[in-house]
């Protein structure tokens, strides 16, 4: 059963859609990527994956209705990598406080410029976050923080994303913890290819089952 999520910070309060089967295992939060929400068809696709593998989702809006008005005419909020981080990290210490979720083994998943927000909230909460999975993602837009981030980082890219790919290969050598680029064949950017994103969502589902056990 979903139910909604508002994400609390000091300038606004961002909706959000949280999900807990009832024999979760784990719970994953959400990082949208540029010009999307928490309504991105391929993290609710994912999502839905996990929530079969008994993990709990929070999906929610990285930016306000009004934010993303200004967003959709400069393009600039879409890149504060730091804003973005974080209201990720308000959404990781929400998600840790309560009561449907606490408890619970916590990771991330982030999409595009998401993934660099995700990467930044786990070396800022390095005792919250277990696990993190990047699909399609900017980790070089993380900067410095990728130095610092040591939980399990699995980095999944298209094959046929091949500026995407160096990037992500570039990132890999910098990340502290363990890390695995998994390059998903005959996909680009979007996953739009078909069995792509099912490709994703079960690399994403083993990745987290592995490293989100309350043991």
């Amino acid at each position: 059963m979903t139910v909604p999520f508002a994400v609390d910070t000091e300038r606004t309060s961002l909706p959000g859609d949280l999900t807990v089967p009832a024999d979760a295992r784990g719970v994953v939060v959400f990082a949208h990527g540029s010009g999307s929400s928490r309504q991105s068809p391929r993290n609710v696709a994912v999502a839905r994956t996990l929530q079969d593998d008994r993990l709990a989702t929070l999906l929610f809006d990285l930016l306000d209705a009004e934010e993303e008005r200004e967003d959709a005419a400069t393009a600039e909020l879409r890149f504060d990598i730091g804003l973005l981080a974080g209201r990720l990290v308000e959404a990781l210490d929400q998600v840790a406080r309560d009561e449907r979720t606490r408890g619970l083994p916590v990771g991330v998943f982030g999409a595009s410029t998401g993934a660099a927000a995700a990467l930044v909230a786990a070396a800022r909460r390095p005792g919250l976050v277990r696990a993190v999975v990047s699909r399609g993602g900017r980790p070089d837009l993380a900067g410095e923080a990728l130095d610092d981030v040591t939980c399990p980082v699995l980095l999944v890219v298209g094959e046929l994303d091949p500026q995407v790919l160096q990037l992500n290969e570039q990132a890999a050598r910098r990340l502290a913890g363990p890390q695995e680029l998994a390059v998903v064949p005959g996909a680009t950017h979007l996953f739009e290819e078909p069995g792509t994103l099912e490709r994703v969502a079960e690399l994403a589902g083993g990745w987290f089952a592995t490293h989100l056990s309350a043991g």
